[in-house]
């Protein structure tokens, strides 16, 4: 019997699909994955992300060549391939994959219709990177140039696979967009000889061993999908296995203290860590193995539960760049590398794929809109590796990779690059479908299409968000006589919803969500619409009490938005002497004017009145100066935080402490 056209509330679980996936961004499952979903086309046409995405075009892309030049990075090729005379520069052995990761990024970003002159710039990099390749597959400027050649004789500090790694994720990207297969055969010239170079004993390979920074696992995994070659998803394998047995000295920081199939938790260099779990998934989605989603459905947890700052941020440590101990968020010294946040979307994006569960993208939307995207400037020149959740007053900058302050390039410039091609493939990350219908993960004005069975369905998404909480959904192509299921994630921040289909609305009390998603089945036709309304009410956050950095703060946030006080937006004095009135209501403000267009926050606090100590900093509990609630009341402005350090130097902090 056919189901009646008006809305129908479907609980079920998406069905698991064996099909390959249509997509030509940086996951495109194989033909026997074992995925929950599979990732829809999406063209994202206006509002925020097309904003970020159009100076990311327009700015910070075609500048990717020049800084690339002046750093050295195109040189060392250059001379890699003999092309000219001189001496190695940069300061790491792993320089390299700055050019990779923009090549990466020009591509999704060719695929969008960009420049001739972007175009250019990629084939012409893309003929330097072929001709300093060697004969047999190596390339790696920094061994072939100041190692005198010497291979594979410091996989701890080499970053030899690190560098293939993002070598085959450009070559991939290139291929999926331009359909040229010069730098894909680079890469699989490249991948041949790493398989024929690494492999467990007694397998006639030379060398059992693991570079000290995972990247080249997901990447082969990636390279079996383009090409067919299953050896190269059986090397991901072997790699992802032999970290934990000691081949780099039995060290967390780089993942070998413990072997991935029996960690309980996320531990040592946080990038390492996330790229190294994004491969696990990617190998459970491809062959079925239970025991490696349970790892990353395991680690996820402790990871989230733990060790991830209110921004989405990952990193206590500015030593060693890693996680810290369980509840260890600090505040002005929270690492929160920009790559950190990149590869957790990685990670969770492929989650998300693999099971088909909604808290992988609440993840993903809370890192993207706030521990992300402050990573670079509004005007896509300047850039943060690290990004803290407070500047305190009279705060000396060291300025170099870790500063509080943007910088235009970096030593270690992997940040910019990364953001790069995040920013240039995003639409990839925002809607998924399966055999019974199509998921919006992300809420981006633009065009979603699935597949279901081969029957495309699509829909047109309007909406102001994250300033607004309504999204407007309406159908466009649909199969005329099949029932298909719309799922719309309900961001785990939402307290209230509302969703109006066709004439019929519903709530939260009699349309509630099934882990996370709210799901429509009906027999849809051209023209019909959905909206879903989102309650965008500001409101005050405060973390779990065994985070001892922050207890007896609150933070402000506003839909998926972390906001902050900024040294210029609340004069009179610094940040260390706020303290915030809870009890007083927030009030929203639209500010056309300020940053590029942005909606404030504004609450009320005073400046703590603190009695002279003399010399000494402490004082007995009781004899602080009595304070009345309106004592010294001031207007509190908070921006959102991606948005902070784009004008003047000055204190910063998310968390504030409450009278």
């Amino acid at each position: 019997m056919p189901r009646p056209r008006s809305a129908a509330l479907s609980s079920s679980a998406p069905a698991v699909s064996e099909q390959a996936g249509t997509s030509t961004g940086p996951v495109r499952l194989g033909p026997g994955a074992k995925a929950a979903l599979t990732p829809a086309a999406v063209e994202v046409r206006a509002g925020f992300w097309s904003t970020r995405r159009e100076v990311n075009a327009r700015i910070s892309l075609p500048q990717g060549p020049q800084l690339l030049e002046s750093a050295g990075n195109l040189h060392n090729l250059r001379l890699a391939a003999g092309a000219v005379q001189g001496e190695f520069r940069g300061a790491y052995p792993f320089v390299d994959t700055d050019v990779y990761k923009w090549l990466e990024a020009a591509s999704w970003q060719l695929a969008q219709g960009s420049s001739a002159a972007l175009e250019a710039d990629v084939e012409r990099i893309v003929a330097l990177v072929a001709e300093a390749q060697q004969p047999d597959g190596y390339l790696n400027t920094w061994f072939q140039l100041v190692k005198g050649g010497e291979r594979y004789k410091d996989l701890r500090w080499g970053h030899e696979l690190y560098c293939a790694g993002h070598l085959i994720q450009a070559a991939v990207a290139h291929h999926r967009t331009t359909g040229r297969a010069q730098l894909l055969d680079v890469a699989r010239k490249f991948a041949d000889h790493i398989d024929s170079v690494f492999g467990l004993p007694g397998s006639g390979k030379e060398i059992d061993g693991v570079d000290g920074h995972p990247e080249v696992e997901t990447a082969l995994v990636e390279l079996y999908r383009e090409t067919g070659e299953r050896r190269y998803l059986d090397l991901a394998g072997y790699f992802v296995d032999r970290f934990g047995h000691g081949l780099l000295g039995g060290e967390a920081y780089c993942q070998d203290r413990v072997p991935v199939r029996e960690a309980d938790t996320v531990e040592g260099h946080a990038v390492r860590q996330l790229y190294l779990l994004a491969a696990a998934a990617d190998l459970a989605t491809e062959t079925g193995d239970a025991e490696l989603r349970a790892t990353g459905e395991r680690l996820w947890r402790a990871m989230t539960t733990t060790k991830t700052h209110l921004t989405g941020g990952l990193g206590a440590h500015h030593d060693e760049e890693d996680f810290g101990d369980p509840y260890e968020l600090p505040n002005e010294r929270a690492y929160c590398e920009t790559c950190a946040a990149i590869a957790s979307v990685q990670w969770s994006w492929r989650m998300a794929l693999l099971t088909g569960e909604a808290r992988y993208s609440d993840l993903i939307e809370r890192t993207l809109y706030n521990g992300f995207l402050a990573g670079v400037s509004l005007d896509g020149e300047r850039w943060l590796y690290v990004n803290p959740l407070q500047v305190r007053d009279g705060h000396t900058d060291p300025g170099g990779d870790q500063s509080a302050r943007r910088t235009r390039w970096f030593r270690c410039a992997c940040c910019p690059p990364n953001v790069m091609r995040l920013l240039a493939s995003l639409e990839h990350y925002l809607a998924t479908s399966d055999t019974g219908g199509l998921q919006i993960h992300q809420y981006a004005d633009g065009r979603c299409t699935g597949d279901l069975d081969g029957t495309p369905v699509a829909v047109n998404v309007e909406t102001e968000y994250p300033w607004q909480g309504a999204i407007s959904l309406t159908v466009e192509e649909t199969p005329a006589d099949r029932p298909w299921t719309l799922s719309l994630r309900v961001p785990q921040w939402c307290a209230e919803y509302r969703v109006r289909c066709g004439d019929t609305e519903y709530d939260q009390s009699n349309a509630p969500t099934a882990d996370g998603w709210l799901r429509l089945e009906r027999t849809w036709a051209p023209g019909d619409r959905v909206v879903l309304e989102l309650a965008l009410a500001p409101r005050l956050t405060a973390a779990d009490p065994r985070v001892d950095a922050v207890r007896g703060c609150v933070a402000i946030e506003r839909g998926p938005l972390v906001y902050c006080l900024e040294q210029v937006d609340n004069p009179g004095g610094g940040l260390d002497d706020i303290v915030l009135h809870p009890a007083r209501p927030l009030a929203v403000r639209h500010r056309p004017e300020l940053l590029g267009g942005v909606t404030t926050v504004v609450a009320s606090g005073h400046r703590r009145r603190i009695p002279d100590a003399g010399w000494w900093p402490y004082t007995s509990v009781g004899s602080e100066a009595p304070e009345t609630e309106d004592d010294a009341l001031v207007e509190l402005t908070a921006i959102p935080y991606y948005a902070w350090a784009n004008r003047q130097d000055g204190a910063m902090r998310v968390w504030l402490p409450t009278s």
